[in-house]
């Protein structure tokens, strides 16, 4: 009897794991249909429209395509305010081709959620990102951290400033440069944070006219007058002056004791998308821990809180960041580009 009931056992549990391991490979094998099927589903063509510098922008497509690689990624790329004049033309004529748009700062998105062209959606990527870098209602995120710091040629300067006072002094005359605010997303953010800070101002851009400040197109235009040392003082973003430095340029750059303005160049996905699941698997994938490892390489401060800063940029939570409440800084978004186009005779 006691044979039988063990025989009888161990029959019964080589069938219980038998099942267990059918079960499994079952499950498995549903797993790996699911996954499948979602990369199907994830293909045509997605219309990219970004302020990044091409090489990045470039670098994020590529490795996109090698997770989604039946997306055709087109991408039109240009200044943050040349983007969104695009953008803004297409929409008069009805027809905006855009599906995904990742830009300079906040304030063009508020821009854009208040004319209704923007799509709400909340990825699950942006678990590990700090609220404060997330719109509400979930029309965009913020991908990463660029302050703007005073970047100097170091052939030129040896004595190394801590202010940004020191672009209105005497040292400094006729040789200073800029990015434009009718141009750059960042120049018109920096604009609109600088002139309400007590210390700085409408009166300090007054001081930068009267002391010779030149205004270049963008960042990338500040950073090579820098660096060459045609200009040895420059206004830029952290990312590329650390890149410069990083490669060898004659380049410093300091982060003043005023504090600075940070940008958190956000994504979002435009309404009338026309391929709605792959601009949300695109937004998923900047915002994913990879994409983020993505941005670092490439120099940038990462947005995600698991994911680390290159060498020697510095934190969200090491900086002193200059802020103005982004509602206002929308309202009056395009009365200081004016004013500051009267200041420096531009428009």
């Amino acid at each position: 009897m006691r044979k039988w009931l063990s025989a009888f056992t161990i029959f019964t549990l080589l069938f219980v794991l038998a099942a267990c391991g059918s079960s499994n490979n079952a499950s498995s094998s549903n797993d790996v249909e699911t996954q499948s099927e979602q990369k199907k589903e994830v293909s045509g063509e997605l219309n990219f429209y970004t302020s990044q510098p091409d090489e990045d922008a470039q670098r994020l497509v590529t490795a996109f395509n090698e997770k989604y690689p039946d997306v055709k990624v087109n991408t039109f790329r240009s200044g943050t305010e040349e983007v969104i004049a695009k953008l803004q033309a297409e929409k008069e004529a009805g027809n905006i081709q855009a599906d995904v748009l990742l830009v300079a700062d906040a304030v063009t998105f508020e821009s854009l959620k208040n004319d209704d062209l923007l799509l709400s959606y909340k990825s699950k990527e942006a678990e590990q990102i700090p609220g404060q870098f997330i719109d509400s209602d979930g029309m965009y995120t913020g991908t990463k951290v660029m302050a703007t710091v005073l970047a100097v040629n170091t052939n030129s300067v040896q004595n190394i400033p801590d202010s940004w006072n020191v672009l209105t002094e005497s040292n400094a005359k006729g040789k200073a440069i800029m990015p434009s605010p009718f141009y750059s997303g960042a120049a018109a953010y920096n604009l609109g944070v600088f002139t309400r800070q007590n210390d700085l101002g409408w009166d300090f851009f007054k001081r930068l006219k009267e002391n010779g400040m030149a205004v270049t197109k963008g960042n990338g235009g500040v950073l090579k007058s820098v660096a060459s040392g045609e200009k040895p003082y420059g206004i830029v973003v952290d990312y590329l002056a650390a890149r410069a430095k990083k490669e060898g340029s004659p380049v410093e750059f300091i982060y003043p004791k005023e504090g600075v303005p940070v940008i958190t160049e956000p994504i979002g996905i435009m309404k009338d998308t026309k391929n709605e699941e792959a601009a949300k698997a695109f937004v998923d994938f900047v915002l994913s821990e990879e994409g983020q490892k993505l941005a670092a390489e490439l120099g940038y401060t990462p947005i995600r809180q698991d994911v680390n800063a290159p060498e020697g940029l510095k934190t969200i939570d090491e900086l002193n960041v200059l802020n103005a409440d982004i509602s206002e800084l929308y309202q009056s978004r395009e009365e200081d580009k004016a004013k500051f186009g009267e200041i420096f005779g531009q428009q």
